[in-house]
């Protein structure tokens, strides 16, 4: 970089003499021009990380419905009862007295006299109760009781799924310098003031 500084002092002044020269009336043999040489860029695409990934976890809730059986509520027994007898009632005639003399007392004519008196045999309706069939026990089945009930069951559990999330890139351009800009000399030809 000093060496080139160096040429560059070197050119100019060079010049500066050869321009005092001219302007004195002399002729020029040679001729420097001033040259401007543009920085150099690039174009440089690369991958840029924009997230690093992870994981992400989905979680769905469980989810129940209702089911309904049938469920016995009492089982089956077995009970007694008393069934009353049959009866039923009928009537005949029975003889209460036999028929025959008796003696008994009577009022005739003012007078209590004693008499005997031939009385006819005497007969009654009477009712008696027969019993057809008797009381028994009776064997009762009571069957079993059933009731319809409805329950919350699980149809499906819970459940969680881990999903991995990738890194993500984006491609960015950036501007790269590629050579430096810098001021140089170049030899020009003019025609009647330089002779080269």
């Amino acid at each position: 970089m000093i060496g080139k500084a160096a040429s560059l002092t070197i050119a100019g002044l060079a010049a500066l003499g050869t321009a005092s020269e001219t302007a004195a009336g002399g002729s020029a043999i040679e001729c420097y021009q001033q040259v401007d040489r543009p920085a150099v860029y690039e174009t440089v695409y690369e991958n840029v990380l924009v997230s690093p990934g992870g994981q992400r976890v989905d979680y769905d809730p469980p989810i129940y419905g209702t089911r309904e059986s049938v469920e016995q509520t009492a089982p089956a027994r077995v009970t007694y009862e008393v069934v009353p007898a049959v009866t039923r009632t009928v009537y005949h005639t029975v003889k209460v007295d036999d028929s025959g003399y008796v003696w008994g007392w009577r009022i005739i004519h003012g007078r209590k006299v004693l008499c005997k008196v031939w009385r006819k045999a005497r007969y009654a309706r009477v009712s008696e109760t027969l019993v057809v069939e008797p009381e028994r026990a009776r064997r009762v089945v009571i069957p079993a009781e059933y009731e319809s009930v409805a329950r919350e069951v699980l149809v499906r559990p819970e459940q969680r799924r881990v999903i991995e999330i990738p890194p993500s890139y984006q491609t960015v351009a950036r501007r790269v310098l590629v050579r430096e800009g810098s001021l140089g000399w170049r030899r020009v030809h003019i025609p009647r003031h330089c002779r080269y």
